[in-house]
């Protein structure tokens, strides 16, 4: 897997007191904070001497994707507040997995979860910066849990969990609901990560784990582990599930979750999934996916308000978001494949790889040189029969390459190939297919 573009990192900068006094305000006001510990004392303590803080991610999938995006930000807003961020890659719970609401997981290999592991940790270094005194550092709960064995896990730390409260844990009672049911394996996941952060407490003196708000049940079962072995309070914060304001699910497209990593959903594609972001949830967006002022984000609530046609909101966010994760060079790309698509620009100087991601999402046909161009409109559903097709030409209403076509007659010629034998077929302003020439 593609490793994110180092200039997604933003630099770590020094702590200023006056500046982030606040900051738990500051997480509130972005509606990051759906459920935490005790609230004043969490407020206090962000505002106090640096403090180390983790989130976990599972190697359950060859990338991170949108919902731990809302972590590593969240990690990040902490770090660029001067506290040490723990960034841990999960390699013991990652052969485990958390329980899912309806079924179990389909275990991964060891060597699978290992070379996942690997990927994680790179994609988490992308976001948070590995510089300066509060620079990110990595763990993998391997460490500790690879030398345990099951008897001293069973009584130096099962010794310290009651049934009865494991089995009120949401994840899990969902499951015992369930016609699945759930296994041991499943039904240990929070004891593994109640041990990690009693790991990360007493080697690094980690006071706060953060994570979904559906992952509760394994943040408290670490700050209840901590309390019962080491008598010491600690914190947990948990963001909130990002859904649309129609209530579905958020970062899910056709059953497809919007990945990280390049290779699986790339900057262009990306890129559009932010930039169609409805009007109602642009700015809550803003608050959680961009490091934007609160003056700045106000001023675009303003302009959506008012002029909602514009989608600057919309842009913004899109602009921000896929540079923090791709860098800029790549947003660029993406923006200027976007814009030639509509004519706004030239599609020649689109590379292979953007071009290809550009029209992944059209109707496709595939073409010789030679071919009617009244055909390929039938064939990419553009027109529903040929009389249709040559009226639009005749009409001057079809475009190759952006390129008007003139003639009921005309056809695709070797001088109207794009990068790797392709071409963008435009009927009106915004109607698209794409073209392939047969190898």
């Amino acid at each position: 897997m593609s490793d994110l573009n180092n200039e997604a990192m933003a630099p770590v900068i020094q702590r200023n007191d006056a500046s982030f006094e606040f900051l738990w305000d500051e997480l509130v006001w972005r509606g990051l904070v759906h459920v935490s510990t005790d609230a004043k004392a969490l407020r206090d303590l962000l505002a106090s001497d640096p403090i180390t803080y983790y989130c976990g991610f599972d190697p359950t999938a060859p990338s991170l994707h949108l919902g731990n995006l809302v972590q590593l930000l969240f990690m990040r807003r902490l770090q660029l507040a001067g506290h040490k961020p723990l960034g841990l890659v999960g390699g013991s719970t990652g052969l485990v997995g958390d329980p899912r609401p309806t079924a179990e997981r389909t275990l991964n290999t060891k060597e699978t979860v290992a070379e996942w592991v690997g990927y994680l940790q790179s994609q988490v270094q992308r976001i948070l910066s590995s510089e300066g005194e509060n620079g990110v550092r990595m763990v993998n709960n391997l460490d500790w849990t690879a030398p345990m064995s099951a008897i001293d896990f069973l009584r130096d730390v099962g010794k310290y969990y009651r049934v009865g409260t494991m089995l009120k844990k949401d994840a899990v009672s969902a499951r015992l609901n369930s016609e699945a049911g759930i296994s041991y394996t499943e039904f240990s996941y929070q004891i593994l990560q109640g041990l990690d952060y009693l790991e990360l407490y007493r080697q690094y003196d980690c006071v706060l784990q953060s994570g979904g708000s559906d992952q509760w049940g394994n943040l408290t079962s670490g700050t209840d582990l901590i309390h019962r072995a080491e008598g010491a309070s600690v914190h947990a914060i948990g963001t909130p599930l990002i859904t649309n304001s129609d209530g579905t699910k958020f970062g899910k497209s056709e059953g497809n979750a919007i990945w990280l990593d390049p290779k699986m959903v790339s900057p262009y594609a990306f890129y559009q999934f932010w930039v169609n972001t409805d009007d109602a949830d642009v700015v809550s967006r803003l608050k959680i996916f961009t490091f934007l002022s609160r003056e700045e984000i106000e001023q675009i609530e303003q302009a959506v308000a008012h002029e909602p046609f514009k989608r600057e909101g919309q842009k913004r966010l899109a602009f921000e978001v896929t540079s923090t994760v791709h860098g800029v060079e790549a947003t660029r790309a993406a923006i200027a494949a976007s814009q030639a698509l509509f004519g706004q620009g030239d599609l020649a100087e689109l590379d292979e790889a953007t071009l290809v991601s550009a029209v992944a999402e059209l109707p496709q046909a595939t073409a010789s040189v030679g071919d009617s161009v009244a055909q390929l409109l039938v064939d990419t559903s553009l027109t529903k029969s040929l009389s249709e097709s040559r009226r639009a030409l005749e009409q001057g209403g079809v475009y190759l390459n952006n390129a008007k076509v003139e003639g009921a007659d005309a056809v695709l010629e070797a001088d109207h190939l794009l990068s790797g034998g392709r071409a963008v077929l435009r009927r009106g302003k915004r109607t698209l297919a794409a073209i392939t020439t047969a190898a």
